[in-house]
């Protein structure tokens, strides 16, 4: 089989389309999406299945126009998966889905089935996962030692909106404590500076370390004695359980229902339900690094099931009993293909790698051209631009 995934995100690709290819199908990456190379990859590929996911560079509404007005001139079935749910389903989910019109939706949250289901959309349930390429387990790295480590963005902006919403509480139990106690932790994400109105207090700003490529994070994961690992619901798990759980890391977490239902604490992680549980555990297990040990391996073995190939055969499985794919697609020996659209892009034209600090006025000019014509040649709705994006500047001459 040969699925195309719509998407340009690290976070991403380095997720469930290698979890197909495992399975031995072929997947094509399409990088930044423009209303030109869509009609191209449909054209060149020939997906037998085309996936979205999330919320990011190529769920803008115009690039949403341009998949529902091309996918849709084709049989294949367009399917999307919904991580933003349950907070964003009204405000961001819901919306795309009246613009896009997939066939089927996957989303994060189990108790939005029914919510779904009362609006005649078909719907089921998929967790995140992780893939053993980008989260497993490597030497300690010394610029990323230390005790304890934050993988995450600080979202200052969604406490300001959602002042109930359950992340506070796990920030209040498992961030506030130790910082409070003058104990430091590394944090690696965005506006963590911002977070003074919900910590009590300024992080110093050398224990803050900004934006972590996401194939860089598996690095600190491996390399820092504790994760502190933030759970935004009670009943559901974040992204970042499974992927410090499968890069060997030691995951120190919120004691929740969804975490209970899936884990022991004090063998595949450990879990605080209180800020008195976060520094008795921190205090314990900084000093007790055999214990750690034991714990790192058994989370790795624990979350074992819930590799991004496993996710790829449910979703194939689902995808078939509801009639959309065919019942002769199975696993295949072997892996599948992986084609980067970009790369072929790449072959043609020179190809600018967004760094942290570039703008696209810093860009045009260093290649002499216009802010227009890089969004043009981009497809491009806005100035804003991410780190380890790519653009296309001009063609290459032959």
């Amino acid at each position: 089989m040969r699925v195309l995934f719509l998407e340009s995100h690290p976070m991403w690709i380095h997720g469930l389309p290698n979890g197909f290819r495992d399975s031995g199908h072929d997947v094509m990456i399409s990088g930044p999406l423009t209303e030109q190379n869509i009609p191209e990859m449909l054209q060149e590929f020939q997906p037998d299945l085309i996936v979205m996911i999330g919320w990011g560079p190529e769920q803008t509404p115009v690039k949403l126009d341009w998949i529902h007005r091309h996918v849709h001139q084709t049989d294949v079935p367009l399917v999307y998966w919904a991580t933003e749910d349950p907070t964003f389903t009204e405000s961001f989910t819901m919306p795309l889905i009246q613009r896009v019109q997939p066939d089927f939706v996957f989303t994060i949250c189990s108790q939005r089935l029914d919510y779904y289901a009362q609006r005649g959309i078909k719907a089921a349930h998929m967790d995140f996962g992780f893939h053993s390429s980008i989260h497993c387990p490597v030497p300690i790295e010394e610029r990323y030692r230390t005790s304890i480590a934050v993988v995450a963005n600080a979202y200052p902006h969604v406490f300001e909106q959602y002042t109930g919403h359950y992340r506070l509480v796990s920030l209040f139990t498992l961030i506030r404590p130790l910082l409070h106690e003058g104990i430091r932790i590394d944090f690696y994400g965005r506006d963590w500076d911002k977070m003074k109105p919900y910590l009590g207090l300024d992080i110093p700003k050398e224990w803050i370390h900004g934006y972590l490529s996401y194939p860089d994070a598996h690095k600190v994961y491996s390399s820092a004695e504790i994760m502190i690992g933030l759970q935004n619901y009670e009943t559901q798990l974040t992204q970042r359980t499974y992927e410090i759980l499968g890069s060997g890391g030691f995951l120190v977490t919120q004691d929740t229902e969804a975490v209970r239902s899936m884990f022991t604490s004090g063998k595949d992680l450990v879990a605080a339900a209180s800020a008195t549980d976060t520094l008795q555990i921190i205090e314990h297990y900084l000093q007790h690094p055999k214990e750690r040990k034991e714990i790192r391996e058994q989370g790795r073995l624990a979350v074992r099931h819930a590799s991004y190939q496993h996710r790829a055969e449910y979703m194939v499985e689902v995808l078939q009993a509801q009639g959309l794919l065919p019942q002769s697609i199975a696993t295949a020996a072997g892996q599948g293909q992986w084609i980067s659209y970009m790369d072929r892009i790449r072959e043609r034209y020179e190809v600018h790698d967004v760094r942290p600090g570039d703008t696209l006025w810093k860009i045009a000019q260093t290649y002499g051209v216009t802010i227009e014509h890089i969004m043009k040649e981009n497809g491009l709705t806005s100035y804003d631009i991410y780190v380890d994006q790519y653009l296309k500047i001009r063609e290459r001459q032959p």
